[in-house]
């Protein structure tokens, strides 16, 4: 099966990330300002729920099948077998949970209030069984994945455009939302059948993919505590509106995160296969390179939007949003915590069979959340979910660099730690100095031209200062750069 090149894939995943970011910044602002707290709270507390019942429908299958497929994509009769039964334990684990949510919405109140919305949300719990998205990133089609990304969120933002106009239309911009994330599921499906064969081969062995799956999905429904399990719990605990005051900073977090963990997916499959083939060499050199990219991207983002979080809420999601602008501060320092952890979780313990050592760091992760949000969300809303999401991303970077302390400290001395840092306080010096000299207001045309000025100060700086310190990741790039004008001439 023909494969790219890892910079071939970057570059697809990086377009595909910066889609995922372009897009919420030109639907989010409309979003927030037509449907308001209450009408955007309800349609991510409706989300967040469902994605419970998703969690149990994919068990640990997305992350399992990437590993498992992308070690025998050169074998297609084994790789057909594995799809197959891989969808097959997906299709009854999905039963099982639609059958309990449907339970549930039927007996609990709050899902009863709510429940056109829930309804149009589990459609992508459903869908999500044909969808096989595990199994494009595993044999590292991209190109194909961008692709159908990019139409769909095209086809989305124009239907919120035509359809969304007042606060009441919040159940049609939830069901908006679900065509954006599943429609491209059934064109998978159909595609599916160019690379494997859904002909019985042989005698399905669905045992052998049971206990890898459920120590995945042991570590989905860790990671589900502390990554919307505290929507729901300001739902039940504060209301729809302090709902909407946090999504807003969470809004501004998941879209860093996406850009920095966008090398993470496009690694997986390939650091798995060094592992199966021994190439331990080739696995090193690509986990210093991924180190080195988070530490360039997520301390100069986390910085500068700590700082800047005033001006991103304002021009995000507007003032009557101006209560998120704490939770979003709170929230940054997570970036680089999820973008590290994501390394040495995803890129490093995963792919070498340790699943069990992920699955415990997340766990005192999420048991350190729950305990502090219901601590802090009583008295302090949407800024205490934003400390214990912070606390619990910390903990679960921690515990996993103590199980790889060995390996880490071979590898230290080859990321470039001290130059970031030097970058970033020469930036952040910068910043602040830009900062005195421009006037302060709140209206848009201000907000956006402060966020431009300031973003080229301290980018810029950051830049040149990992050019001047020639910052190994930072030099590729150019250097990379450089090659590409020189084909073009």
């Amino acid at each position: 099966m023909k494969t790219h090149s890892i910079k071939f894939n970057f570059i697809m995943n990086a377009i595909l990330t910066v889609s995922s970011i372009i897009f919420p910044l030109i639907t989010a602002p409309y979003i927030f300002r037509t449907l308001g707290p209450v009408g955007s709270g309800r349609v991510d507390s409706a989300a967040a729920i469902i994605t419970y019942f998703m969690m149990f429908a994919s068990l640990g299958i997305p992350t399992y099948g990437i590993r498992t497929c992308a070690k025998v994509r050169d074998d297609k009769e084994k790789l057909s077998q594995t799809v197959q039964e891989l969808m097959i334990i997906n299709g009854v684990s999905m039963l099982l949970s639609f059958t309990v949510f449907l339970i549930m919405l039927a007996v609990v109140p709050e899902f009863t209030q709510e429940r056109t919305l829930l309804l149009i949300n589990s459609i992508s719990m459903v869908l999500n069984v044909v969808g096989v998205t595990w199994f494009y990133n595993a044999i590292e089609q991209y190109a194909y994945i961008t692709t159908c990304s990019i139409v769909f969120k095209i086809i989305s933002i124009l239907m919120m455009f035509l359809w969304v106009k007042n606060p009441e239309d919040y159940i049609k911009y939830g069901a908006i939302t679900v065509f954006a994330g599943s429609a491209s599921y059934l064109l998978n499906f159909w595609n599916l059948r160019k690379y494997v064969s859904f002909r019985k081969i042989g005698r399905y062995n669905f045992k052998q993919h049971m206990k890898p799956i459920m120590v995945f999905f042991a570590t989905t429904a860790a990671i589900s505590v502390y990554t919307n399990l505290d929507i729901v719990m300001i739902r039940f605990m504060k209301g729809n509106a302090e709902v909407g005051y946090y999504t807003a900073a969470i809004k501004v977090k998941t879209l860093l995160v996406s850009l920095i963990t966008s090398l993470g997916t496009v690694l997986l499959p390939r650091l798995s296969y060094y592992i199966e083939k021994g190439e331990q060499e080739a696995f090193h050199r690509m986990v210093v390179k991924a180190f080195n990219f988070v530490l360039l991207v997520g301390l100069s983002v986390t910085m500068y939007f700590i700082f800047m979080a005033k001006e991103s809420i304002l021009l995000l999601a507007g003032e009557q949003f101006a209560a998120s602008i704490l939770p979003m501060q709170i929230l940054m320092p997570a970036v680089l915590f999820i973008g590290l952890s994501n390394i040495t979780g995803i890129q490093i313990l995963t792919p070498q069979g340790e699943e069990k050592k992920v699955v415990y760091s997340i766990v005192f992760g999420a048991v350190l959340d729950f305990i502090l949000n219901l601590v802090l969300i009583g008295k302090h809303g949407a800024s205490g979910a934003a400390f214990a999401t912070l606390m619990a991303e910390l903990v679960v970077l921690v515990v996993q660099c103590v199980y790889l302390r060995k390996m880490l400290g071979n590898l230290v001395k080859k990321i470039s730690i001290r130059e970031n840092v030097l970058a970033a306080v020469m930036a952040s010096g910068g910043l602040f100095l830009v900062r005195q000299v421009l006037t302060n207001g709140t209206s848009t045309v201000w907000v956006f031209v402060n966020l431009v000025i300031t973003a080229v100060v301290f980018f810029g700086v950051y830049g040149m200062m990992l050019l001047v310190q020639k910052e190994k990741f930072a030099m590729e790039m150019v250097e990379m750069g450089l090659r590409l004008l020189r084909r073009k001439e």
